[in-house]
């Protein structure tokens, strides 16, 4: 029976990063994935491919829409959904061999099957031909992330009535389609399919889209996205979603309980994800999920079996890949005796609609209700140059700052660029810097990023330049 210093369960962006970091820190590493290919939801039917479909999508919005204003004439545009998907598997394909390769390199032992706890040191991996393999671990970090949710009433069948997966692998661009869930995952494959000429309506339980952000964010991109056709059925509460044949059936009630029903050829079921923990064996070592199915941590990560680690999805906090491959990178430098931390406040997350959402830190509603004084500066797109350059106009930047000391405490962006954007504002509130910090430092010109500075400039005695 094989021996290892850490074994990792599942192979997503945590478990991956987690190995590679155990690896490099001189640990003798196993990673179990029960999929042929390595890598999880993220690379393989989340993060990179819905990627890889919007930016496909965007170039043929834009040549339908705005190419003729930039003096390009195309002629008649066709969207080929073949070779989009074709596309996507060529970027997910390289992407898991990257993985892959990265093991080879740093000496990662990689088993296919799914691992099931024998006991606290003892992990059974079952592969897909029904054989088995033990090995033995002196600490596990369990990774198995996540799977996609769905509430009593809309049981996806896979066929009419879809999650994320199915919605990445279309062989046909419907004419119509219902989203139910107004958050990331909606939001970015509704905008895959309208932008290829697919009429999007979005049925959300909220008063607002995207509402676990700042709820000037959700505003500004319903805005945007009426504009583009979409349509939005905000408090509306699913009832059922039926497979009527040839399309799918919704029945929701409004604000008012009055009945709504609605009709398209497909229903993508968006209500955000829930921790997989099947087959695990949990119960061998004598640990259960809690009541959201996630596996209870302490401050590092531990469970209470002290060598039995989990991280990303399947414990508490926002479902991100980079904060689970920031979880992994810590339990790692645990294992090997060094002393590293996280700040959960300054995880950014992002939204890859277009114009991009990006946040960091402190809405204004957190803020409100923990009474705490701030200030903020707004700056608008289109007061910016290189916006009008590229015809970007729409969103903009606002930064909150306390208002006492002048600590940045949240910024919140919608606009072009804003997920690469954003990763100025994470380095500053990773320094304390304060709003007059980010104001002084010289942006250049013309770029998105003047933004920032602009409404640094706002947040500061009401400063800014351009407007």
């Amino acid at each position: 029976m094989s021996t290892f210093d850490v074994a990792i369960i599942g192979s997503g962006p945590g478990g991956y990063v987690a190995a590679l970091r155990c690896a490099q820190l001189g640990l003798n590493t196993a990673l179990i994935e029960k999929y042929p290919t390595l890598g999880g939801t993220c690379l393989n039917v989340g993060c990179i491919p819905s990627k890889a479909l919007l930016d496909s999508s965007e170039h043929f919005f834009n040549a339908k829409h705005n190419f003729a204003t930039h003096g390009i004439k195309v002629g008649n545009v066709e969207a080929d959904i073949t070779q989009m998907i074709a596309r996507k598997e060529e970027v997910i394909t390289q992407t898991c061999n990257g993985i892959k390769f990265l093991m080879d390199k740093n000496k990662v032992t990689v088993y296919q099957g799914v691992g099931s706890f024998v006991d606290k040191t003892t992990i059974a991996i079952k592969d897909d031909k029904g054989n088995s393999t033990n090995i033995t671990a002196k600490n596990t970090i369990i990774a198995t992330g996540s799977k996609p949710n769905f509430f009593p009433g809309m049981e996806p069948d896979k066929k009419r009535i879809i999650t994320s997966t199915e919605a990445l692998k279309m062989t046909e661009i419907p004419k119509r389609m219902i989203v139910i869930g107004g958050g990331v995952i909606g939001l970015e494959l509704g905008s895959v399919y309208a932008r290829l000429g697919t009429e999007v309506e979005v049925v959300e339980f909220a008063p607002t889209i995207l509402p676990t952000m700042d709820l000037s964010l959700g505003k500004e991109l319903t805005k945007i996205l009426k504009k583009e056709g979409f349509k939005f059925h905000l408090e509306h509460k699913v009832q059922k979603v039926e497979n009527t044949g040839k399309g799918v059936k919704l029945t929701a009630l409004n604000k008012k309980d009055e009945e709504v029903v609605l009709e398209a050829d497909y229903c993508l079921v968006a209500v955000g994800r829930k921790a997989y923990t099947e087959g695990l064996g949990l119960e061998n070592i004598g640990l259960t999920a809690n009541n959201r199915g996630q596996i209870d941590v302490n401050d590092h990560l531990q469970t209470s079996v002290p060598n039995i680690y989990a991280i990303g999805d399947v414990v508490r906090g926002a479902m991100l890949a980079h904060k689970a491959e920031e979880e992994g990178v810590v339990v790692a430098e645990q294992l090997a005796g060094q002393k590293p931390h996280i700040n959960y406040n300054l995880i950014p997350g992002v939204v890859y609609t277009w114009p991009e959402i990006a946040s960091v830190g402190k809405t204004e509603e957190e803020l409100k209700a923990a009474g705490v004084e701030y200030k903020a500066g707004s700056f608008p797109m289109k007061a910016l140059g290189r916006a009008r350059a590229s015809m970007d106009i729409t969103g903009f930047v606002k930064i909150l700052a306390d208002a006492k000391t002048d600590e940045v405490l949240g910024v919140h962006m919608i606009a072009a660029r804003a997920a690469d954007m954003i990763m100025e504002a994470v380095t500053a509130m990773e320094f304390r810097a304060s709003a007059e910090d980010i104001s002084r430092i010289s942006h250049g010109h013309p770029t998105f990023s003047e933004a920032i500075k602009e409404a640094a400039l706002a947040a500061t005695d009401n400063r800014a330049l351009h407007i």
